[in-house]
Parts: C-alpha cells; sequence; structure tokens
C-alpha cells in the first residue's frame, strides 16, 4: 500500500512539472507567465530527476532577472500595467463574446476562436502577471532603487 501511494505521488509530481514546463515554454511567445511556469515545473521535476536539479539554478535566475527587470524603470511598470489590462480586457472580450462586428473580413467563426476558455485563460494570466508585478515592485524595486543610490554616491576618479 505504501508502494502504490509513493507511486502514486511520483506520477502527480512529475505529471505537474511536465505541465508546467510546456505551458512555461508556451508562454514564453504566448501572454502569460512563461518564466515562472518554467521554473515551478522545472523545480518540481528536480525533486525526481537530477537533470532537472542541475538546470534549475540557471532557471532561477533567468525568473528572478526577468522579475527585476520589469519593474526596472516607471515606464516599463506602465508597460507592464497597460499589457495587464490588455490580457483581462481582451478576456473579458472572450468571455462576453460578442457577434463579430460588420469590419470583420473573416468568416464569422473566426472571430474570438477558442470560446470561453480563452478568455478564462487570458484573464488568469492577467492576474497572475498582476502579483508577479506587485511581487517584483515590492522585492526587487528597493533593491535598484539602493543600486542607483549607491552609485550616485560612489566618488567619481
Amino acid at each position: 500500500m505504501v508502494v502504490g501511494k509513493r507511486l502514486l505521488k511520483r506520477i502527480a509530481i512529475e505529471s505537474l512539472g511536465w505541465i508546467l514546463v510546456v505551458v512555461g515554454i508556451a508562454a514564453l511567445v504566448l501572454p502569460g507567465p512563461g518564466l515562472l511556469a518554467l521554473f515551478a515545473g522545472v523545480f518540481l521535476l528536480a525533486t525526481q530527476y537530477e537533470w532537472a536539479e542541475r538546470r534549475l539554478e540557471p532557471v532561477k535566475k533567468a525568473a528572478l532577472r526577468g522579475a527585476a527587470d520589469s519593474v526596472k524603470s516607471w515606464p516599463r511598470i506602465v508597460l507592464s500595467v497597460f499589457g495587464i489590462a490588455w490580457l483581462i480586457g481582451f478576456g473579458i472580450l472572450w468571455v462576453d463574446a460578442p457577434p463579430a462586428p460588420d469590419w470583420w473580413p473573416l468568416p464569422d467563426r473566426w472571430w474570438l476562436p477558442g470560446g470561453v476558455w480563452t478568455g478564462v485563460s487570458l484573464i488568469v494570466s492577467g492576474f497572475i502577471v498582476s502579483a508577479m508585478v506587485i511581487y517584483s515592485y515590492l522585492n526587487f524595486r528597493e533593491i535598484k532603487d539602493k543600486q542607483h543610490e549607491e552609485e550616485e554616491d560612489a566618488p567619481v576618479d
């Protein structure tokens, strides 16, 4: 019985890890927190595989660097907020599913493809990205401000 539970736990961890890796890779080019999902997937796989453990640190550094860069300056923060509003707004549009407008040149079936679940995934991605931007701002913005102050206070040769 213990072996069965252990095997079931291993299968669940590996499955979730691989799903997160695939979603993370897809989200690197699609809307969503790609590096975060990729890191979470590799983290889970690292509990089972040595190769994943070796790759965990570089993925973690890339995710943290991306988080720090996203709040590096006010224009980046504002751009992030506009991106979040875009994701959530289009998600709401998809969920609402209005009929195709008159100006739409393609057949109506190509208007908002994917249905409600596409909209839900956009909204969820928007909230995840919001949480990441807030987390990054609270944890990394202060570091950037301190580095900037230290650079200003450093003597010029």
